[in-house]
């Protein structure tokens, strides 16, 4: 039990290291797709370019550094001497602010100090008859299986994709109720399958839904999350124009979803991520001008990198 308790520590701490892995990665995407644009063009355009290329191989490095931090934040869990010496790493370990971390030492301290009780309750856990609706069933596995427990988020992020897919799901409004309930869960771990499981529920019916009024009101829940996973739903929105219908004055009647792609624009600004960033340059070539002016009026106002949310989103409301 002490065992797993600090394997769970160590789970939380490489999960930290796996998330800038992937913002490592698309860096790398977006200097590879650099390299090749800077062959195309000459002049002005190809300095500013290398200008990008420089600052973006900067910020490599300096991710490069955050992902060994981390590491060997996993790796000392392994390494101190002694309850003493281990108890006060666990301790720092709490301080440096992230939920799931605190969690997984919280969990790891009281099997050190109580390890019978810890293991009755895991014992316990493993008896419970399981639940009987599929949301609860999704969950269990997220408190239960040691693979949507590590720290690699895909497995999380594929079980939340293969049952927001499963047919009848994302448009089942009692499920996605059943979801946003487990917002709450004082599980770290659920917590986070509950929120990709929304958002990819809410991904769906924005980009599928005919009926645009709940289309739209799916988009905006998408931009009311403040978890990451939101982004590439909100990308997706963004670029791709679509018709369906609208609720009109008669009944329904054929409409756009350019008002979604509004919605989705401005929030990808404040996401403010090179993610974003490299979707916003792409909408300077959008059919709908409205959309064109405003993203262009993003890219003016925000020249710089993108390295992450806007503290201060007061600039916006120059975009609106």
């Amino acid at each position: 039990m002490f065992g797993l308790g600090l394997r769970q520590v160590q789970d939380a701490l490489n999960r930290k290291a796996d998330d800038i892995q992937h913002e490592f990665v698309t860096l790398s995407d977006r200097l590879d797709l650099l390299s090749r644009q800077i062959m195309e063009v000459r002049g002005e355009d190809q300095k500013q370019l290398r200008a990008e290329q420089d600052s973006l191989r900067a910020k490599q490095a300096d991710l490069a550094g955050e992902i060994n931090t981390w590491r060997e934040r996993s790796r000392g869990v392994l390494q101190q001497r002694g309850e003493t010496g281990l108890r006060a790493y666990l301790e720092e370990l709490k301080t440096l602010g992230d939920t799931l971390i605190t969690y997984a030492v919280d969990q790891a301290l009281y099997a050190i100090d109580s390890p019978e009780e810890a293991r009755a309750a895991l014992e316990a856990g493993n008896r419970r008859e399981g639940p009987s609706s599929p949301v609860g069933r999704l969950l269990q596995r997220a408190r239960l299986e040691s693979e949507l427990r590590g720290g690699d988020p895909a497995p999380r992020q594929r079980a939340a994709v293969e049952f927001s897919n499963r047919p009848g799901i994302s448009q089942d409004d009692r499920i996605l109720a059943e979801l946003e309930a487990a917002l709450e869960d004082p599980d770290p771990i659920v917590r986070e399958l509950a929120t990709t499981t929304c958002i990819q529920v809410q991904r769906f019916r924005a980009v599928r839904l005919a009926e645009l009024d709940r289309a739209h009101e799916a988009v905006q829940k998408l931009a009311a999350f403040e978890h990451p996973a939101a982004i590439q739903p909100l990308v997706e929105v963004m670029t791709n124009p679509r018709s369906g219908f609208v609720q009109g004055p008669s009944g329904p009647e054929e409409g756009t979803n350019t008002r979604s792609r509004m919605v989705a624009l401005l929030r990808l600004v404040e996401w403010h991520t090179s993610e974003a960033q490299s979707a916003m340059r792409g909408m300077r070539f959008d059919r709908d001008p409205q959309i064109v002016k405003t993203a262009e009026k993003a890219l003016a106002l925000f020249p710089g990198d993108w390295k992450g949310p806007l503290k201060d989103s007061t600039g916006l409301s120059d975009l609106k």
